[in-house]
């Protein structure tokens, strides 16, 4: 476990001594994200929930401590993001040669960084533990965001700075203060923290309620309304970094700490009582709306994905705060089914970017007979985010429409339902225009225009896995269902 988040940090290390030899660079990036992925398996295929496994770093004080755990959650994100991050190395290998980007070494030692962040937020064992890992991975990811240099890049870099910080300091902070002086404790809890130490007296729900509002506007990397502009925002970046924040990193990391926290910290069956939770619920439902309706209304693709994602987002904070089985499950599995259908988008716009520097969409016209792979691989990713089979989202969806209807939240069930029909005006026409429609240069129709190998190579793996996921969801609906199992 110690080694997940100690060979990314060695790494960050040995690519700046091979500055000046980009091969054995990229081998190093490459070798250790492999790695970290056997680790991995090999954590999961050695977990029992029956041992607990704990490390402390540090100790502050009794109670308080630097520490890590592995339970069904974090094992799950973990390999999620180990498995992405491999794919991702891979394409931006070639992404990064293909437009010669400056600054390749710095950009590997931060990729790097931001995965040993990403780590130590999974295996956290408690709330301080994560804040830390938490607003190291802000830090971390800062340079990758402002990575061009120019003052449009530092202006935009600064917006994601300053309200990811803005929100985890005045919210975040306050709300894990508050909890440890309200329960004496900040380790994550089976069945929720608040649920085994307090009493369930009306005296205590407000105080609850409160610490519930700030955790939700604390998590900004969520991207809820009205903390959400830091997310187009940060679009300025190279497109392995819009992949490695809407698919790997950052808002992954947000909405896991959402999970965490309304599981281990509130407690599935106590959450759902709470005054804060319906308003929540109702602002989550808005980010989910507002979001689609503003992506429809997006020319340049990157910042059209953004707010895509900003509303899938929403989809997982509302299984969150709806705390019961099938919303657990169907947030549960929608982070790790939207992680792989939004990077192929995102792949998808960075290989058109390269190949052929367009980034608005009304200019990508029949771009589907010059980049045939690429832009099929972008419409099976986008089945999977709209939640259409036989592509994976059909199961997440399923489960978190289940989840109202279990909860008797008649108004979320038709915003999660609008919003799936907004998710197929403003994603598959950009797919049909691709194929069906005639380009602005019809002399080079017949021209292939497809990425470089290693950047087909990981287009081609994750539109795969919305295909599999959608055969095989067996092992992603247990791993889930063990998350559950975990609340009582």
């Amino acid at each position: 476990m110690q080694l997940t988040i100690l060979m990314p940090l060695i790494a960050t290390l040995a690519i700046r001594l091979a500055t000046n030899i980009p091969n054995i660079r990229e081998s190093i990036t490459l070798v250790t994200s492999i790695c970290l992925v056997v680790i991995i398996i090999n954590l999961f295929h050695n977990y029992t929930k029956e041992v607990n496994v704990e490390v402390i770093w540090l100790e502050i004080m009794p109670g308080l401590t630097m520490s890590f755990s592995i339970e069904p959650l974090g094992l799950l994100f973990v390999l999620m993001a180990s498995f992405l991050w491999l794919i991702t190395n891979v394409y931006t290998i070639g992404y990064m040669r293909k437009s010669q980007e400056q600054h390749q070494t710095r950009f590997y030692q931060y990729f790097a960084l931001t995965m040993a962040c990403v780590m130590g937020i999974a295996f956290a064992d408690n709330l301080f533990t994560l804040y830390i890992f938490y607003e190291l991975l802000t830090l971390s990811t800062y340079p990758l965001v402002a990575h061009a240099g120019d003052d449009n890049a530092k202006s935009n870099a600064r917006t994601y700075l300053s309200i990811l910080l803005f929100t985890s300091i005045m919210f975040f902070l306050f709300a894990i203060i508050g909890t440890w002086l309200v329960s004496g404790s900040l380790y994550f809890t089976p069945g929720g923290l608040f649920h085994q130490t307090l009493s369930p007296s009306a005296s205590v729900k407000p105080i609850i309620s409160i610490l519930l509002l700030f955790f939700i506007f604390g998590i900004g990397k969520a991207a809820i309304f009205p903390f959400h502009r830091w997310l187009p925002a940060a679009m300025i970046a190279p497109t392995p970094v819009s992949a490695l924040l809407h698919a790997v990193a950052v808002v992954k990391g947000g909405v896991f700490t959402i999970l965490k926290v309304c599981i281990y910290i509130f407690g599935t069956e106590s959450i759902n009582n709470l005054p804060a939770t319906q308003a929540l619920l109702y602002l989550a439902g808005v980010s989910v709306f507002f979001a689609s309706l503003i992506a429809m209304y997006q020319d340049n693709l990157k910042k059209r994905l953004a707010y895509s994602t900003i509303s899938q987002l929403g989809y997982i904070t509302i299984g969150a705060l709806l705390a019961n089985s099938s919303s657990i499950i169907g947030a549960v599995m929608h982070m790790v089914i939207h992680a792989f259908g939004k990077i192929t988008l995102f792949f998808c716009a960075g290989a058109i970017l390269i190949m052929t520097k367009k980034t608005l969409i009304s200019e990508m016209r029949g771009i589907g007979r010059q980049m045939p792979i690429t832009m099929a691989a972008f419409f099976i990713a986008s089945l999977s985010i709209i939640g259409l089979p036989p592509t994976a989202g059909i199961w997440s969806k399923w489960f978190l429409l289940h989840g109202t209807i279990q909860a008797e939240q008649w108004l979320l069930m038709g915003i999660l339902s609008i919003s799936s029909l907004m998710n197929v005006f403003y994603l598959l026409p950009i797919s049909i225009s691709a194929f069906y429609s005639q380009s602005h240069h019809n002399h080079i129709n017949s021209t292939s225009l497809e990425a470089p190998l290693p950047v087909l190579i990981a287009i081609c793996i994750c539109a795969s896995a919305c295909v599999i996921l959608f055969l095989f969801p067996q092992p992603l609906y247990l791993l889930a269902s063990a998350i559950i199992s975990t609340t009582s």
